[in-house]
């Protein structure tokens, strides 16, 4: 039977099929699609970005070479390269207490440094990873990956999947492979673009299927809606007047450069390894952590994700109602909760249900728990201080939790 012509469309008559389709693929389109920037604002981005990686150049190697002839008390005890990426070595900690001469294997910890998926290394975590393999008698392993805008996405995911396995089939590792578990004891946590891309990398069937998959994937103050731009995204952020730095957010000047350099355009953004916010519970590790900042506009995707994939209800981002619209409070936590530190009976800053764990550090900065990013940020003695004592309770609690409830050591 022939098909029926479409009819003729008048005023406030009904479209043909084809039509509405089209136009529904069209307003898809404008919300989540990363369309072409215009010339002059590429220009600006890419100047930007490209000034940020010409100044960051020499200053890495003057300090590789410093720490050549003088080597920090926070590095790793093995820097090793595997066949599958020669060109990014990774970064191994043993435990201080640990003989390496001992067959006892460890719970493992992967981390990925952050920098926007364009700038950073795997030593600007050093510090952290030190202290939390000394912490906890845990094995840590900093993995790598290329950087856009030369490797956009997702290069950095496959370059992350690659080394991933290769450490874990590495049997002159000691990583605890089968103990307490028919997949033994690991996870892997990331650092803002490197949380991004532990929740991606978690989604590869080859990561997923593998028999010593991460049991738990942790996202610490992570870009995971990137459908949203940065003024939507500042809607969500309380400004604290009360605080030091509480009045900026240095990433919203750099996060269009950043994401200009790492999605290519045409790219579907709400696409779950792009925007691991869109992820489907299924295909995620069995445990879930979630570490926002309070005074970071990207803390609030991570609160709305976490409510998400423990089964919580979302708090809406577009409320009138401040207590949903703001992740955190609007007072300073130390005068209105009377505590300097975490908040751990307050679900609006932490709670543990359905395998999801949720931590909101209080009064904070994005990086506030790393020595390079705190040294960018600036600030002065007390705000120093303050954000390197609840690095050490972040480093505390994300270890009990993964120790008692993802590991039960």
């Amino acid at each position: 039977m022939a098909s029926e012509a479409p009819q003729e469309v008048g005023d406030g008559q009904q479209q043909p099929q084809q039509q509405q389709d089209q136009q529904q693929i069209t307003e898809i389109d404008k919300t989540s699609r990363r369309h072409a920037v215009p010339f002059f604002s590429k220009l600006s981005r890419a100047s930007y970005l490209y000034a940020i990686k010409g100044i960051t150049a020499p200053l890495i190697w003057f300090q590789e070479w410093r720490e050549y002839f003088n080597p920090p008390d926070g590095r790793p005890n093995i820097v090793k390269s595997y066949e599958c990426r020669p060109e990014l070595p990774i970064r191994i900690f043993f435990p201080a207490s640990y003989d390496q001469t001992s067959p006892q294997t460890l719970p493992t910890l992967f981390t990925i440094h952050g920098g926007g998926w364009c700038i950073g290394q795997s030593r600007d975590d050093d510090e952290w990873n030190r202290k939390f393999a000394d912490g906890n008698n845990v094995l840590v392993i900093a993995l790598n990956y290329a950087k856009a805008p030369g490797s956009p996405f997702p290069t950095a995911i496959y370059d992350l999947q690659a080394l991933l396995l290769a450490a874990l089939a590495d049997e002159s590792l000691p990583i605890d492979r089968t103990s307490n578990s028919a997949r033994g004891r690991t996870a892997i946590l990331g650092f803002s673009a490197g949380g991004n891309l532990t929740l991606a990398v978690c989604q590869l069937a080859d990561i997923k299927n593998h028999v010593n998959c991460p049991l738990a994937a942790i996202s610490v103050y992570g870009s995971l809606d990137l459908s949203l731009s940065v003024e939507e995204k500042l809607r969500n952020r309380p400004f604290k007047s009360g605080v030091e730095l509480g009045q900026g957010d240095y990433l919203t000047g750099m996060a269009p450069a950043f994401e200009w350099g790492y999605i290519p355009e045409g790219q579907d953004l709400t696409d779950a390894l792009l925007s691991p916010a869109f992820a489907e519970r299924k295909d995620l590790p069995e445990f879930l952590g979630f570490v926002g900042c309070e005074l970071d506009f990207l803390a609030h995707e991570s609160w709305r994700a976490a409510c998400r994939f423990s089964g919580k209800k979302v708090p809406d981002r577009e409320s009138e109602d401040i207590l949903e619209r703001i992740c955190g409070i609007e007072g300073v936590v130390k005068e209105v909760k009377g505590t300097d530190g975490l908040v751990l009976d307050d679900e609006r800053y932490g709670f543990e249900e359905g395998g999801v764990k949720w931590l909101l550090v209080p009064d904070v900065v994005h990086g506030f728990d790393s020595v390079s990013a705190r040294d960018f940020v600036g600030g002065g003695e007390e705000t120093r201080r303050d954000a390197e004592r609840k690095e050490g309770l972040e480093r505390e609690e994300l270890g009990r939790w993964l120790k008692e409830v993802v590991w039960k050591v």
